[in-house]
């Protein structure tokens, strides 16, 4: 009995290392297979992108090559994480050979063909990030036989065609993302059947249809994300079921009807809510603000009635967005007064204020300036505000953007904005507002974005507003304002857009327009500015459009040759005079040139934008002459015809001159440089000689 034992003890033995050896030698076999798929898979990516695939060569064990995880035990790949390496080419159904890979991350590369079905040959795969590539065609069935999946990520694609009914099966699958892609069709019902799922995201897309009523079974759900897509219907009403969203976005599609008036009840977890870019109807449900951890409110462009509750938000004390906007920010059809701001003192963690373009009136409250101190944007224009901005605003230190615009507000510009060092936009054009512009906008030194136009400001222009050097737009159009162009505002290089058209300003234009390198609009129209533009304006190569109109500028035009992006280009009613530069009708960008009403004279040129009369308008010059046939000028007589064919000769011959004399100058060195190797050679000669 006891050798028995033994024998069998043995046998065990020598069973377990034969056993051993053959796992060790299959391993190596399957270990070579994954060897051969990555070396496959290499060779599909572009070589011009191989760089990062440097370390993928037979003498080094395919374990460490760059991106590749492999098990402890069995050294098969699990892992394969390549994103944002850059990699181009197409995606090799070699992949599909990887039969322990668990992990696989090729995104934010620029795969392009269509997503190989042989990664249904996955079983083990748990994590699918293909984002951000070039990768089209359909999502291929054959995923949902990777039963374990827990993540797949497909964002930013350009796939088609519609969400596999397949994918039901996932019953693992904790996030979904399909967003920025070309998805059409339906919802298919089985996403019901996804009871795992936490996070849905088919934003920006082109999905149709109603939302099924399945996707009420998603009970483990926090983020829904299906806003840019064409869906249709009543709000969800399957998505009052989902107690547990945190972020809500169904923005941008077609749905219409009324919110339920226990919505508040219903979703009370809700941090993000985004209505916006529908056709809801009826009143806000009053219950929203029992919603305590609600952040981001927007409901923009819908056709909402009735006021805002007085106490909506007061209770929503962690809001940092709201937005009931029109324009930039949206469109409803919200009425009400500012009463409701008053209860926003007790909102602590505010951060920005958006109920803009709506028919909110009434006097600007004093109570704005006890917001919060993290208060960082405020917007509140296109509606009916009137009254003064109170001198307290300047207690939002923390303030970046401050935008009353299309309002009907009195008064003055309260220097206490000047306090709000960070200001980075102040928009107040629009409105009925006067007095001066204060000195203390000067001190806003980040300032980006100044817009005062179509008020009724007078005084002169503040020169401290040349210490904002970031300024990249000024409008201040559409005024009273008086006096001298300041010379500090032609400091500020990072101008882009500069306008005081329609002012009383007088004076001459400062010669240091030059230094405005990057402006792209410059609009001094109708003012009362005279004498000689400077020749400086030149040197701004960046301007588009030059409105110069509506003044008393006299002497010829300057020397703009240079300026070749001008689209527009306005010198009407001024006392310009000689001739009409012919290399205007080399701007090849210049759409629309207006020389009217003024002293011109000599003949019309007939190219570029001077071929067509409605793109250009030289009437009111009464001693010009020629031009196209339909501007029923006189025509040019013979001195101006010859003199302009001389001027042109005369351009040409200089050219000519010019070319001639360098080739001269160039023979004339080389003939005395040979002269003097000549010279040194026989010099040498000599002394050899001697």
């Amino acid at each position: 009995m006891k050798l028995f034992l033994l024998l069998a003890f043995n046998a065990l033995i020598l069973f377990q290392i034969l056993d051993a050896r053959f796992i060790h030698e299959a391993s190596k076999l399957d270990g070579n297979a994954d060897r051969k798929a990555l070396l496959v898979f290499k060779s599909q990516v572009f070589e011009n992108n191989r760089v990062a695939l440097v370390s993928w060569y037979d003498s080094t064990p395919f374990c460490q090559w760059k991106g590749v995880t492999c098990g402890r035990k069995h050294k098969r790949v699990t892992g394969l994480d390549l994103g944002g390496l850059e990699l181009g080419g197409i995606i090799s159904p070699a992949i599909g050979n990887l039969s322990f890979l668990r992990s696989l991350n090729l995104g934010e590369n620029s795969f392009g063909g269509t997503i190989p079905k042989e990664l249904g040959m996955l079983s083990r795969l748990q994590e699918l990030n293909m984002s951000y590539n070039n990768l089209k065609g359909v999502i291929p069935t054959s995923l949902s036989n990777c039963s374990g999946l827990v993540t797949l990520v497909l964002t930013s694609n350009n796939l088609e065609n519609g969400l596999p009914s397949e994918l039901g099966s996932l019953s693992s699958l904790e996030s979904l993302f399909l967003s920025k892609n070309n998805l059409s069709g339906r919802f298919p019902t089985s996403v019901g059947n996804l009871t795992s799922l936490k996070k849905l995201s088919i934003g920006f897309n082109n999905m149709d249809g109603e939302v099924p009523k399945t996707i009420g079974r998603l009970s483990q759900l926090i983020n829904l994300q299906i806003s840019m897509n064409n869906l249709s219907g009543v709000f969800p009403p399957a998505i009052y079921n989902l107690s547990s969203l945190r972020y809500l976005s169904i923005g941008a599609n077609h749905f219409s009807g009324r919110l339920r008036p226990d919505f508040g009840y219903m979703l009370a977890t809700l941090r993000e809510l985004v209505l916006g870019m529908n056709s809801f109807s009826g009143d806000l449900p009053k219950t929203i603000s029992n919603i305590s951890t609600l952040e981001v409110l927007e409901v923009s462009e819908n056709h909402f009635t009735g006021s805002i509750p007085v106490n909506y938000f007061g209770t929503l004390q962690n809001i940092q967005y709201l937005g009931l906007h029109k324009k930039f920010f949206g469109g409803n059809s919200l009425g009400g007064d500012l009463e409701f701001l008053k209860s926003l003192v007790n909102c602590t963690k505010l951060q920005m204020l958006d109920v803009g373009y709506n028919r909110l009136g009434g006097e600007f409250p004093i109570h704005v300036a006890n917001l919060s101190n993290d208060l960082t944007k405020i917007f509140l224009g296109g509606n009916l505000i009137s009254g003064g901005i109170p001198h307290e605003i300047g207690n939002l230190i923390n303030l970046q953007a401050f935008a009353m615009e299309s309002n009907l507000l009195t008064q003055g510009i309260p220097a206490s904005l000047g306090k709000i060092s960070g200001l980075i936009l102040l928009a107040l054009h629009s409105n009925r507002m006067s007095g001066e512009v204060p000195s203390d906008l000067g001190n806003i030194t980040r300032l980006e974005m100044l817009q005062l136009f179509q008020n009724d400001f007078e005084g002169g222009i503040p020169p401290s507003l040349g210490n904002c050097s970031f300024l990249l737009s000024l409008w201040i159009g559409y005024n009273r304002l008086n006096g001298t162009i300041p010379q500090e505002i032609m400091q500020l290089e990072s101008l882009v857009e500069l306008s005081m058209d329609r002012n009383q300003l007088s004076g001459r234009f400062p010669k240091d327009v030059g230094r405005l390198k990057h402006v792209g609009h410059l609009s001094v129209a109708d003012n009362r500015l005279h004498g000689n533009i400077p020749e400086t304006i030149g040197d701004c190569l960046n301007m588009e459009e030059l409105y110069l109109g509506g003044n008393a500028f006299d002497g010829a035009i300057p020397d703009v040759r240079n300026l070749r992006g001008l689209t527009h280009f306005n010198l009407s009613t001024n006392n310009f005079s000689g001739n009409i530069p012919e290399y205007l009708a080399n701007f090849s960008s210049l759409k629309n040139l207006d020389l009217s009403g003024n002293n011109f004279q000599g003949a019309v040129p007939t190219k570029g934008v001077f071929q067509h009369p409605g793109n250009f308008s030289v009437s009111g010059n009464r001693n010009l002459c020629g031009g196209m046939p339909e501007l029923k000028l006189k025509p040019c007589p013979r001195n101006v015809v010859v003199a302009r064919t001389r001027r042109r000769h005369s351009s040409n011959k200089k050219k000519i001159f010019i070319g001639v004399g360098v080739g001269v100058g160039v023979v004339a060195s080389l003939l005395l440089l040979a002269l003097s190797l000549l010279m040194k050679r026989k010099k040498k000669n000599t002394n050899h000689l001697m």
